[in-house]
């Protein structure tokens, strides 16, 4: 996988994780805020109403007011608030949305709707508003008590429906969600332009200047660079170096070897050819090592056999192929070298050590007496 594709693959990785935790972190801000506001809203929008609500409990325990009455009218038509319970301080329900609860004590009342949480009952106890989650449903039931000099003489029990406030923060939530992506793309790109100019680019100049490297040029053609991968150019450039001065060394070594051992093919077949035969030793690519004759053209420019015989000379060939086919073993024939007739001897060492060389013998006919 390229370089740029893992970076990108790891920066949307690291940039939607970073957005889950944030996107955790402010679900639960915004349903902690909204959900507060919420329930603040409501409690002070009934303390409006207390003063009221209070006379009306004291002057008249029985029965609810004009003033009650429109005050409970004027909350169930706010969209938030579901149901409305107003208990008095003898227990009996002051107002409800349904008539026939009106005046129902709250023990028949809780055997008719069973009570969604203990909301009432804590803030009777505890003389402070209660709010309580309604359980799997989008409500919170909100208990106000009212007192005087301590004592409850009434409390307003609200269910009230958080669908607003899930609005708020389904709304909050996607601003946030394209927030997020607006701040990951405006970071990505000035990221990965510096991430292509500085790592990406340098590398793939340094990658076409390493394919530019040949026998015949063993040069690293790149920019110095002070950072890390000026390092890399300057470690491969070492390396190369390394690597040419093993090839001149194995040159100079090569040659060294090829003409010791033309001065032994020298030494040895001047003591054993006449002066009439003409001897060619060749190495595993035909190149011609040694030869007691003058070939046209120096040794060490890799001549090859086919540059001193004649290539129509099929039978030469044929015995040369033979001697191949049979190492140690030595192949006579006849063929015609330097337009003369001649007897032609080849023997072939075979491959030792990587070694392999063919040496071939002409000598001439002898002259038949009449």
């Amino acid at each position: 996988m390229r370089l740029g594709i893992k970076w990108l693959l790891w920066f949307v990785g690291i940039g939607v994780y970073v957005m889950a935790l944030g996107g955790v972190f402010y679900y639960n801000l915004f349903k902690w805020t909204f959900d507060e506001k919420l329930k603040q809203e409501i409690i002070e929008k009934v303390k409006v109403y207390a003063p009221t609500l209070r006379e009306g409990l004291l002057n008249n325990a029985k029965a609810i007011t004009f003033d009650e009455y429109d005050i409970m009218q004027s909350l169930i038509k706010d969209d938030r608030i579901s149901a409305i319970i107003y208990i008095s301080r003898q227990g009996t329900i002051r107002w409800h949305k349904e008539p026939r609860f009106i005046g129902t004590t709250w023990d028949e009342f809780q055997k008719a709707v069973p009570p969604l949480t203990d909301a009432i009952t804590q803030a009777y106890m505890s003389k402070m508003p209660k709010v309580r989650q309604v359980p799997k449903q989008p409500f919170y039931e909100i208990a106000i008590p009212f007192s005087v000099r301590g004592e409850i003489i009434g409390i307003v029990d609200l269910l009230v429906s958080r669908a607003g406030a899930d609005l708020l923060i389904g709304s909050a939530m996607r601003k946030y969600v394209f927030g997020a992506l607006g701040v990951l793309f405006l970071l990505g790109l000035p990221l990965y332009f510096f991430f292509h100019h500085y790592v990406i680019s340098p590398i793939e100049n340094l990658r076409d200047a390493v394919d530019a490297i040949s026998i015949k040029n063993m040069n690293l053609r790149f920019n110095p660079r002070r950072d890390e991968i000026g390092d890399i150019a300057e470690a491969i450039t070492t390396f190369v170096n390394k690597v040419k001065h093993e090839f001149v060394t194995m040159s100079e070594k090569d040659k060294l070897r090829k003409d010791a051992e033309q001065q032994w093919w020298r030494t040895l077949l001047n003591i054993i050819v006449l002066q009439e035969q003409y001897v060619l030793v060749v190495d595993e690519n035909n190149n011609v090592l040694y030869a007691n004759f003058d070939i046209g053209s120096e040794l060490d420019k890799n001549v090859h056999l086919l540059d001193v015989v004649d290539s129509q000379q099929q039978n030469l060939l044929r015995l040369v192929g033979e001697a191949f086919e049979e190492p140690g073993k030595t192949i006579e024939g006849e063929t015609v070298f330097k337009n003369e007739n001649m007897y032609v001897k080849i023997v072939h060492t075979g491959e030792f050590a990587d070694v392999s060389r063919t040496l071939i013998l002409f000598y001439p006919k002898p002259s038949i007496s009449i």
